[in-house]
């Protein structure tokens, strides 16, 4: 028999981390010869890769991977080359123009990463199957299969987005030459029915809380997805992404719980079963990103995080802050990403109009720790200059101090690895994101979302608007900023292939419709029966 997807997600880079159980210790019979083996080595394993500790592994907290792509490629925020640093052979500023190609590097390992949890769920689903029916009985087995259901539809939700048509695989026995590429619309419906199975089996606990339950697939989780699912199906159910000609919401219709409603409207279902389920907006929005953040009554699904017991890393405040900024807190630090200007002035930076979350969200101006200013090595302040960045500051006077830096997370102070192993989870899923997602769905579907758009800006104390979808979208660039969703977000508004505050028109950029990523190279020459996508 062929190695099972052994040229898909690569045999020498993921060989070692298809088997979780040790070999020179147990045997397979034995590692699954009990509940809590079962559970051990089928189940919890599954959760070492929701996070991450190299590059383009996790979902968020690394480098050149899922949140990269999510953000690098927008209007949020970019990484400016500053003379001899984040160049890097040009990709920056390739994810920013929208340059990449087939052979982009952070594209093609994500896609790895994809897959490889995809296989191992693939897997664990067998040895549930072959082993959990002596051992379990039926509730722990519907259980546990509800959760590796789940959690394998989430992996495929970011293939989903970030690919579009791709090969839905089930069986650890396929082989990639044999492993068939589907149509969005397709393995959207695929996703959403995994999901919709699994649900009633899984625990109604809050996944962020400490317990058993911590950092696993939960209804509530489930919940959420199958908001976004909503929320986006008129892009994910349109096969030909390259016509502008996408399916109206209000004539895709879902069956739930026996009734009939549209896209819009089966979004809102799912806001208030989260609400039901008891999550509601914390008081002071950045709790949530606190260095002790489990306690959250708004997180949804997170990265547990615990710098003396997990090799989880977040690395977007280290390669934000300047480098005297990292020292003064007895850190390293990076001088790279920054928010662009069109970020700032739309939370009115420069105006006597300035949202609150700009102070929260980002560092800018003077910094100051424990009391005393930073300064540069030259001994002057260090002062970031938001409204001095462009995509290459190569020469610029503030080459070093060019843009808004990352501030969102509480810093901890006692990190370890440089202020890479923190103690904040790393929020993934968080039910201010679903209240935008209510008031966006009612707009769509004919209604007034202003009730649940203000929500969210009375908590910022900041005063009503009208919730019109341009405001909506403003909101959630203020409210979820550094959350990795403005790409979707963009797309979505039919935003995300006009120019940037500094993009310039790429020759050729008609033909090409990089709401989704290509489909690898070497991904395609291993299986010629798929298709690239369009323009690449």
């Amino acid at each position: 028999m062929k190695h099972p997807l052994l040229y898909l997600i690569g045999l020498l880079f993921f060989s070692s981390c298809l088997d979780e159980y040790p070999h020179d210790q147990l045997s397979e019979d034995q590692a699954f010869s009990d509940a809590s083996g079962l559970y051990l080595n089928t189940v919890a394993t599954l959760y070492n890769y929701i996070g991450g500790n190299a590059d383009s592994q996790g979902l968020q907290g690394t480098s050149r991977g899922v949140y990269d792509l999510c953000t690098f490629t927008t209007d949020e925020a970019m990484l400016p080359t500053r003379g001899g640093d984040w160049y890097d052979g040009g990709l920056w500023q390739e994810l920013y123009l929208h340059t990449w190609t087939a052979a982009c590097m952070p594209s093609g390992d994500t896609w790895k990463y994809l897959y490889k949890v995809i296989v191992l769920c693939n897997q664990s689903l067998e040895r549930l199957e072959k082993y959990g029916n002596a051992i379990l009985n039926d509730d722990q087995f519907q259980a546990l299969t509800a959760e590796v259901r789940a959690l394998r539809a989430m992996y495929y939700y970011y293939l989903l987005d970030l690919y579009g048509r791709v090969p839905y695989i089930t069986s650890s026995d396929i082989d990639f030459s044999e492993a068939e590429q589907i149509e969005r619309k397709d393995l959207f419906y695929l996703i959403y029915d995994d999901l919709t199975d699994a649900l009633p089996h899984l625990s109604p606990t809050h996944s962020n809380l400490k317990g058993s339950y911590y950092g696993r697939i939960t209804q509530p989780v489930v919940f959420f997805l199958l908001a976004k699912m909503n929320l986006n199906a008129e892009i994910w159910t349109d096969n030909d992404w390259t016509d502008e000609n996408r399916p109206d919401g209000k004539n895709i219709i879902f069956d739930i719980d026996n009734q009939k409603f549209n896209t819009w409207e089966a979004c809102m279902y799912w806001f208030w079963r989260l609400t039901d389920n008891g999550y509601q907006l914390e008081e002071d929005a950045y709790d949530n990103f606190a260095v002790s953040n489990e306690s959250s009554k708004e997180n949804i699904f997170v990265i547990p995080m615990d710098k003396n017991l997990y090799t989880n890393q977040f690395k977007n405040l280290f390669r934000s802050r300047h480098y005297n900024h990292g020292s003064a807190l007895g850190m390293a630090a990076e001088n790279g990403t920054c928010a662009t200007i069109s970020t700032v002035k739309t939370y009115g930076y420069g105006t006597d109009d300035l949202d609150s979350r700009f102070t929260e969200n980002f560092f800018a101006g003077n910094v100051a720790v424990d009391g005393k200013l930073v300064n540069l090595d030259n001994g002057e302040p260090l002062f970031y200059e938001p409204l001095e960045v462009k995509l290459d500051m190569t020469g610029s006077r503030y080459e070093k101090t060019g843009g808004a830096r990352m501030k969102k997370y509480e810093t901890d102070r006692t990190a370890l690895s440089d202020g890479l192993l923190q103690d904040n989870d790393i929020v993934l899923f968080r039910y201010a994101d679903a209240v935008l997602m209510m008031a966006e769905a009612l707009v769509r579907n004919g209604q007034d979302g202003s009730e649940f758009l203000n929500m969210i800006r009375k908590r910022a104390g900041m005063p009503s608007r009208p919730a019109t979808l341009d405001n909506i979208l403003d909101e959630r660039l203020m409210e979820l900023a550094w959350e990795g969703w403005r790409r979707q977000d963009l797309i979505r508004f039919d935003r995300f292939h006009r120019a940037y505050d500094q993009r310039p028109q790429v020759k050729g950029e008609e033909n090409r419709y990089t709401t989704v990523f290509p489909i690898p190279g070497n991904v395609l020459s291993l299986n010629p029966n798929n298709k690239q996508n369009p323009g690449y």
